[in-house]
């Protein structure tokens, strides 16, 4: 019997008191870089299609044309990618986190806000120059002008919502309460996509774009913030 309960507490990850479980060697290195690896590649294909004119541009194009309808439930789910509406949503976060951190006098309890803080805050040195090289056109919709590419807001709503999801996890204490998080998380970040999309602000490229550039940047926030943070300083089972 105490075999059996040693071997539960060694094989758990540790979520209690703010710390995240491990990133080890082998397999876990292997799929961190697999999850970052794969958007990457992607977002890399679709920006060439995008500065070649290529012909995955048509079937963007589409898309666009069968999704386009600007109404005003479009409009308020694309205003959720807003930054005066999302980064204080993260704003809060970040701060709820570094006080129950240090309250619980967690190990480098300043350093997922902190990361999470500067990953917003340098969103666009990735976003900016992209838009200007690119220099896509946007819809029928929006007018006449260049940037588009990839979606700002799109990017804003995915780093904003799904940074202060990824530093409030620890801190849930059940699975049932981080499940609900990330769905959240991830109905935020699709409505504001569809909201973009079918207000005719961003084709669809630029949006699925964000998402890769996104998930690259998120999942480096993850490879930081993901040592145990014990209280003491002393590491997780």
């Amino acid at each position: 019997m105490s075999v059996s309960r040693n071997h539960d507490v060694e094989s758990a990850p540790a979520l209690r008191g703010g710390q995240f479980p491990a990133a080890g060697e082998g397999p876990a290195l292997s799929l961190w870089a697999l999850v970052a690896g794969l958007p990457a590649v992607l977002l890399t294909l679709i920006t060439w299609q995008v500065v070649a004119h290529g012909p995955l541009l048509r079937a963007d194009r589409e898309v666009s044309d069968a999704l386009v309808h600007p109404d005003r439930g479009s409009q308020l789910l694309a205003d959720l990618g807003n930054v005066p509406v999302a980064v204080p949503v993260l704003v809060v976060v970040l701060g709820y986190v570094a006080r129950r951190g240090r309250a619980a006098r967690a190990r480098r309890w300043w350093l997922p806000p902190l990361a999470a803080a500067v990953l917003m805050a340098v969103l666009p040195a990735f976003v900016v120059p992209l838009k200007e090289w690119t220099a896509r056109q946007g819809t029928s919709v929006v007018p006449p002008g260049t940037g588009y590419y990839p979606s700002g807001h799109t990017a804003t709503a995915a780093v904003a919502y799904g940074s202060a999801t990824l530093v409030s996890l620890p801190w849930l204490r059940t699975a049932l309460a981080r499940r609900a998080a990330v769905v959240l998380c991830a109905l935020l970040v699709l409505g504001v996509s569809f909201g973009l999309v079918r207000h005719g602000y961003h084709w669809p490229l630029d949006v699925v774009a964000s998402w890769c550039l996104c998930a690259v940047l998120l999942s480096g926030l993850c490879w930081v913030v993901r040592g145990p943070v014990g209280r003491g300083g002393r590491r997780s089972p």
